[in-house]
């Protein structure tokens, strides 16, 4: 139907007959001449409509945008004056012999003009429209080559694609799982996975080394701009590597990633931090390290002090007092200060207290405070001091539970850096490890950090038994610019760990056989050390590629409700399906 595409027409084809076919970008008359730009999706080109072809030329003045055309015609030279350096075929036109409209268009309603601006809503809800756009073009194509480098590479290192199942059990993995009701067997469900990873485990006792997938999973969670009901991950499992070698090979696939996808050199090696350190440096176990502003713990310096906001948080153990130095931060007004302290109270802050450093020589009059008077001078040195301060600083501090003053403080840190621009440096990958084996709920109960098959870093299993709190992991998360696009770990080998960590969790020996007895079966027939990672492809893709959202990098995303405006899902069962699934709704009445 075509014998060349839109954008990859050149001076090499002058004066030869061409075929394109496309949509039509923008319609111009110009003094009894039509021009249409046609794109199609390797870009576009001029079609030159005169009127001494009569047919022709009322076919051009009937089109409109996103019509759809078949132009035949000769190639010419663009008259001097009206070159387009901005378009790689901005030196040629196609002057019209024949012209064929194959379809027509309403009037779209989404502007194929980047520049245009079209609702998220209106976007999504036709999304085939706006998938035509350039850059959203752009966005599917370079995640198909990142896609394909990925697979490219762990080809290349002895890994075997493998599927696993999309119906599934339900295992905790830290989120609800979507559920799938059986037919063939009433009251019974399959779960959609939220990862592949007891499969990969099995995969690995099954003896096949080295396992990836790019995989859908599942996870009924709320939703965030980096987050989606369901999305993709890189799935990989190894055996017989150890944490240092599985690191090592992941790192260098991101990094040789990066430099051919998108020509950036990432650091080499990746620093590495501890999860703890993480914390009291930076308030989160996904620290943004492209600038250096830490937060520095000053609770020993208020066991004693009269400040009651500092004081008794200072006794607390589950307390922090933190902090921070903005260097050169003096300049700021009294209202940027009122609105950084409306932004922690979103985090359960109830104060944003500060010191601005206008003199560090002269403590009486060169400070600026409002909680100076309740300070005396040997704590304020000491605050001054523990900062390393400087004149034309500005001390922010934090003070309460270590939820709050983690959530709050590290907030304010990326709040400020963006305010203010303090990047240093464009990317800034790293290691998180050592992560606690387990964490506490609101309830106080134990949950794992990661997920239950993570190797506890131990030497004896009774140690796990006598303080689980204090038992650390051999898992790690690869950290990009703030964002986890990688996290994983040493699975556990032995039965008789694993279900000490299921124990630990609360689950008996009867539920761990309900819901993991053909893993820990398993396990009694020679199952090798291994571990894995799994990378947020729609995650990596954003930020690859400098988008704010997961939903610029998928086709056929969901709403931040779950919903796919275009189809209407989620929608109605027929009360024949419900009959069939043995299913009854119940009406919740509204309050």
């Amino acid at each position: 139907m075509r014998t060349h595409y839109c954008g990859q027409v050149t001076k090499s084809s002058l004066d030869s007959e061409v075929t394109v076919c496309g949509w039509v970008h923008r319609r111009r008359d110009h003094g009894g001449v039509i021009f249409i730009d046609l794109r199609d999706h390797t870009g576009l080109i001029q079609i030159v409509a005169n009127p001494e072809t009569e047919k022709l030329f009322k076919i051009a003045e009937s089109c409109r945008n996103e019509f759809v055309l078949k132009v035949c015609g000769s190639i010419r030279g663009r008259p001097e004056g009206t070159i387009n350096k901005d378009l790689p075929t901005g030196t040629i036109e196609l002057v019209a012999s024949d012209l064929t409209v194959l379809s027509r268009s309403l009037p779209p309603p989404v502007d194929q003009d980047d520049q245009a601006y079209s609702s998220e809503d209106t976007r999504l809800k036709y999304r085939y429209l706006d998938l035509r756009r350039e850059k959203m073009q752009k966005n599917l194509r370079k995640r198909h080559k990142i896609v394909k480098f990925i697979r490219d590479f762990l080809d290349n290192q002895g890994f075997t694609d493998i599927e696993t199942p999309i119906l599934s059990k339900t295992t905790p993995e830290g989120a609800r799982d979507y559920l799938v009701p059986s037919r063939t067997q009433p009251g019974n469900f399959f779960a959609l996975p939220q990862s592949p990873q007891l499969m990969k485990q099995l995969l690995m006792i099954s003896g096949f080394d080295r396992y990836y997938q790019i995989v859908k999973c599942f996870r009924d969670e709320d939703l965030r701009a980096d987050r989606q009901p369901e999305f993709t991950q890189v799935d990989i499992e190894t055996a017989f590597m150890d944490q240092e070698a599985i690191t090592t090979l992941m790192e260098r696939l991101i990094k040789e990633l990066f430099q051919s996808v998108i020509n950036i050199k990432l650091p080499d090696p990746f620093p590495v931090i501890s999860y703890q350190d993480a914390i009291d440096q930076y308030g989160t176990d996904a620290p943004n390290t492209r600038f250096d502003m830490r937060l520095i713990d000053i609770k020993d310096l208020f066991l004693e002090s009269a400040f009651k906001v500092f004081s008794d948080p200072a006794k607390n153990s589950d307390s922090r007092i933190v902090l921070m130095n903005l260097k050169q931060g003096s300049k700021l007004s009294r209202k940027e200060i009122d609105d950084y302290t409306s932004f922690v109270a979103k985090f359960g802050a109830r104060g944003l207290a500060y010191i601005k450093v206008n003199d560090i020589n002269d403590l009486n009059e060169g400070l600026q405070s409002p909680i100076l008077k309740f300070l005396n001078d040997t704590e304020i040195s000491a605050i001054l001091g523990r900062a390393s301060a400087e004149t034309g600083d500005l001390i922010f501090f934090g003070a309460g539970t270590k939820k709050v003053v983690n959530d709050s403080m590290s907030q304010l840190r990326l709040k400020i850096a963006r305010d203010l621009n303090l990047y240093e440096k464009d990317w800034a990958p790293l290691w998180v490890v050592d992560f606690p084996m387990f964490e506490k709920d609101a309830d106080g109960n134990l949950t794992s950090s990661h997920h239950p098959f993570t190797r506890p870093n131990i030497e004896n299993i009774e140690d796990l038994k006598k303080d689980p709190t204090k038992v650390l992991s051999h898992a790690y998360d690869m950290v990009l610019n703030g964002t986890e696009i990688g996290g994983g770990s040493l699975r556990i080998y032995d039965k008789e760990t694993q279900k000490a960590v299921l124990e630990a969790l609360g689950i008996d020996s009867k539920e761990a056989d309900e819901k993991f007895g053909f893993l820990l079966q398993a396990m009694d027939y020679g199952c090798p050390p291994h571990g894995g990672i799994a990378f947020g492809l729609d995650r990596l893709v954003m930020i690859m590629l400098g988008l704010e959202s997961i939903r610029e990098t998928i086709a056929f995303p969901k709403t931040q409700t779950a919903s796919d405006i275009l189809t209407g899902a989620p929608s109605n069962a027929s009360q024949e399906q419900l009959n069939e699934l043995h299913l009854k709704l119940k009406t919740i009445p509204s309050e």
